[in-house]
């Protein structure tokens, strides 16, 4: 039987609310500990109902937040106060699950959420317990003059918001999650120059960290991405300790690997990582 969500909202040190979803395992007692997770570019924490069901049945708590500009999160979609919204606003929800939920506090981060998350973590270590990124957007392939005019186009009019340009038929191999994805009125398709540029430096900062990380990360990408470099995922998985960073590629996967035709493969990697985290 699927677990049935709270809605809660979580009031940042700016005032700011962030919509959360909140799934808890039947026996509270014995949970194993919760997962934070970030969701990605345009889309919402409530499509991530399948993979919060298999972590609650697996006994772990989520919290799942709806980005600012995101899913029942207000504000202008794709937009952002400052470079370091996200990023701060996720190192804030790991403070309300340590205060509120169960030990240790994991968090998981996909695609822009990967980054951002990444990027949280590589600001404060010790903010999560472990990580996890999915197919995160470590790499965006801009030649230094796209760069400069993002960073021009960003100073002049850093809201101003155009499309993403994501082909949502890449995302999955099932057609009904592509469908869902392409008929869910909460799923957005802008984003801002400030937006993108926070995602650009999120993948630059993190791939320069890679050497010296030290929070106990496992790294899951597709192969077969369309939306997201995997160079970016390799690139800092060889350039960090092999004894911190745990790397799969599961080669004929599209972006979405937990919404994949073939997705028992990298949820059972993720249940089998977690459940020797929770016990180490």
């Amino acid at each position: 039987m699927p677990v049935t969500p709270v809605e809660r909202s979580i009031t940042l040190r700016d005032g700011f609310r962030l919509a959360l979803r909140a799934w808890t395992p039947g026996d509270t007692e014995r949970a194993r500990g919760t997962v934070v997770i970030a969701h990605g570019l345009g889309e919402h924490a409530g499509r991530y109902l399948h993979l919060a069901h298999d972590l609650a049945t697996a006994g772990w708590e989520v919290h799942a937040s709806d980005h600012r500009g995101h899913g029942r999160s207000v504000g202008a979609r794709g937009v952002i106060p400052s470079r370091e919204s996200i990023r701060d606003d996720i190192l804030e929800s790991l403070l309300y699950a340590q205060a509120t939920a169960s030990r240790p506090v994991i968090l998981l981060g996909h695609s822009m959420g990967g980054a951002m998350a990444a990027w949280a973590i590589a600001h404060h270590p010790k903010a999560a317990d472990a990580l996890v990124l999915s197919s995160p957007a470590f790499r965006t392939d801009l030649s230094a003059i796209q760069r400069v005019l993002m960073s021009t186009i960003g100073r002049l009019q850093p809201d101003f918001v155009v499309s993403n340009g994501l082909d949502a038929k890449y995302i999955s191999h099932d057609p009904s999650v592509v469908a869902d994805y392409r008929n869910d009125p909460l799923v957005h398709d802008r984003v801002s120059p400030r937006l993108a540029q926070a995602i650009i430096t999120a993948g630059d900062v993190v791939r320069a960290a890679a050497p010296t990380w030290s929070t106990p990360t496992l790294l899951l990408f597709a192969g077969n991405d369309r939306l997201v470099n995997p160079g970016g995922s390799m690139e800092f998985a060889q350039s960090a300790p092999e004894s911190v960073v745990t790397a799969l590629r599961f080669d004929t996967l599209y972006h979405e690997i937990f919404n994949e035709i073939g997705r028992e493969a990298p949820v059972k990697a993720l249940l089998d990582w977690l459940r020797a985290r929770a016990a180490s």
